[in-house]
């Protein structure tokens, strides 16, 4: 018997508990109700999630073009319509997350208005992106199952048993638009107890994979700008374990913690490790330090000194108070914070990188499996990327260095439309598709994102639009570039009234008050127009 069926049985006895008082309630009614809010708390989302993206990382170590992918999304009805779209154009949700972008909400979801990406949002704001999304993607499911309940009480009044069936199994096999989300918690947004208290809310609205990165707390910077500062080890490691701990506190065994390095582009820290013997994580960390050997004679009042070797040792020091590290050193640094952030409760890493580049992730990537085999990538595709210009760029420096003639191509120029339709640009478009695929295969990617794509589409279609609609094209521009399509492409949300509740909110007043429901649903309603 399936679920619904299950659902309709226990009903059915619980109102003949309550006899006559309940007389006006239908159990299939009420199972319809049910079965359209499966998920009834954010934390039975975290736990349903976290199963899933364990199950996703065991199949992805077995087979790695099993990867997994996502994209960053700034509101609710934007991950509902994504998942939508999946289901109808792939027919499954699965191998596919979203991604809740620290830049996005701090450029688009704080109440200062937009801010740049140095947690200066407000961090609640990053626990109610994510309650939304999840409330949008649980309205999904109840729209989706409403169409098919309303479509199964059709074929019942037609008596085609055969579209019964049919509408039944796909109520009973019905696949939720609820899927892992990998949330952003930036660096902590203050100490380990401001991590922990941030991390529980994150959960508790549905997030089983909170992202964190290695950066100050309250000099962080977004991981494509410059002037990032990094924390030792230790710092590090107490915010993995605050985060570990929220998850078990909730009850979230299976929750997944990623770790994210900004080393590779951060040159800085604000302090001193601390080591206690030589050779241990601080000593590590202060190894990589830039500094100079003097003497005693040589040291000046408010120096820090380092006693390394038997050799007194200065790091050099900026009017800021920062210190630097060596040039040359991101990469050491970066596979360090690596294989410690796995050793010690990670469960997946983030590499931060300057360009899209297979070649370079991979050699970072194999440095850390020699000490951690199945160490796994979560990896920005990056709208901060000038991807066409890269990858131009690539395949120009691959075809000189095989020998080819390449006079026709000026290297510093390769955006040009004018190489749109050369060899080069071709096989750079080609590398372009295949870089997941790639970097799944050759450099232990796991996940792949893009952080902002929804952010660059709302303002390249909103520019299109304005462009045609305030000029010559008038009210042209809105049919021809946006419902023509909607209706042909099959959007969803062409019909905007369903896609906000209408109907649903039809259904539930006939199963409250019966044939007196007054419904919006009528042959007034325009969205008839739309079939």
């Amino acid at each position: 018997m399936s679920a619904y069926q299950n659902e309709i049985k226990a009903l059915a006895a619980l109102k003949e508990k309550h006899g006559s008082t309940w007389s006006a309630i239908n159990p299939e009614y009420a199972a319809r109700m049910r079965i359209q809010n499966r998920f009834k708390t954010g934390l039975d989302i975290a736990k349903y999630t976290a199963a899933i993206m364990r199950k996703d990382m065991a199949e992805y170590d077995a087979d790695s073009s099993v990867y997994t992918q996502s994209l960053g999304c700034w509101h609710g009805f934007i991950g509902q319509q994504k998942l939508i779209s999946i289901k109808k154009h792939l027919k499954t949700t699965n191998k596919r997350y979203l991604y809740l972008s620290g830049w996005m909400v701090a450029a688009l979801r704080s109440d200062f208005g937009p801010l740049p990406d140095q947690s200066m949002h407000e961090k609640t704001a990053v626990s109610s992106l994510i309650e939304e999304l999840y409330t949008f993607l649980r309205q999904a499911d109840a729209r989706e199952l409403d169409l098919l309940f309303t479509a199964l009480d059709d074929a019942r009044n037609a008596g085609d048993k055969a579209k019964e069936a049919e509408i039944q199994a796909q109520i009973d096999n019905f696949e939720t638009h609820v899927v892992p989300i990998i949330a952003d918690i930036d660096a902590g947004f203050g100490n380990a107890e401001a991590t922990y208290l941030l991390a529980k809310k994150m959960i508790e609205a549905g997030a089983c994979c909170i992202q964190i990165e290695n950066q100050v707390s309250d000099e962080k910077q977004c991981g494509h700008q410059d002037g990032k500062v990094t924390v030792p080890h230790e710092d590090f490691l107490a915010k993995i374990n605050a985060v570990r701990y929220a998850f078990l506190e909730l009850g979230v065994d299976d929750g997944v913690i990623v770790a994210r390095t900004d080393s590779l582009g951060a040159g800085l820290t604000k302090q001193i490790a601390v080591t206690r013997e030589e050779g241990d994580l601080g000593d590590k960390y202060n190894s990589f330090l830039d500094c100079e050997e003097i003497s005693p004679a040589e040291m000046k009042n408010g120096d820090v000194v380092l006693n390394r070797n038997g050799k007194l040792l200065r790091p050099k020091r900026l009017a800021s108070g920062l210190f630097q590290f060596r040039k040359g050193t991101g990469e050491d640094r970066c596979v360090l914070d690596c294989i410690t952030s796995l050793q010690n409760g990670a469960d997946l890493l983030w590499i931060e990188t300057e360009k899209p580049h297979v070649g370079q992730i991979k050699g970072m990537v194999d440095r850390i499996r020699e000490v951690i085999p199945n160490a796994k990538l979560v990896y920005n595709n990056s709208p901060s990327f000038n991807w066409t210009l890269n990858f131009r760029q690539q395949v120009f420096d691959a075809m000189a260095a095989e020998g080819k003639d390449v006079s026709a191509y000026d290297r510093t120029k390769l955006m040009s439309v004018d190489y749109d339709n050369t060899e080069l640009a071709q096989i750079a478009d080609e590398k372009i598709r295949t870089f997941q695929r790639d970097g799944s295969a050759q450099a232990g990617i796991f996940h792949h994102l893009i952080t902002l794509p929804t952010y660059h589409t709302a303002a390249l279609s909103t520019d299109n639009l304005a462009k045609g609609y305030f000029a010559e094209e008038g009210m042209l521009a809105y049919v021809k570039g946006v419902q023509r399509q909607e209706l042909r492409q099959g959007i969803a949300c062409v019909k905007h009234q369903n896609m906000a509740g209408s109907d649903i909110g039809d259904n539930h007043k006939e199963y409250f008050a019966g044939e007196a429901a007054l419904k919006a649903g009528g042959k007034d309603n325009t969205m008839n127009q739309f079939h």
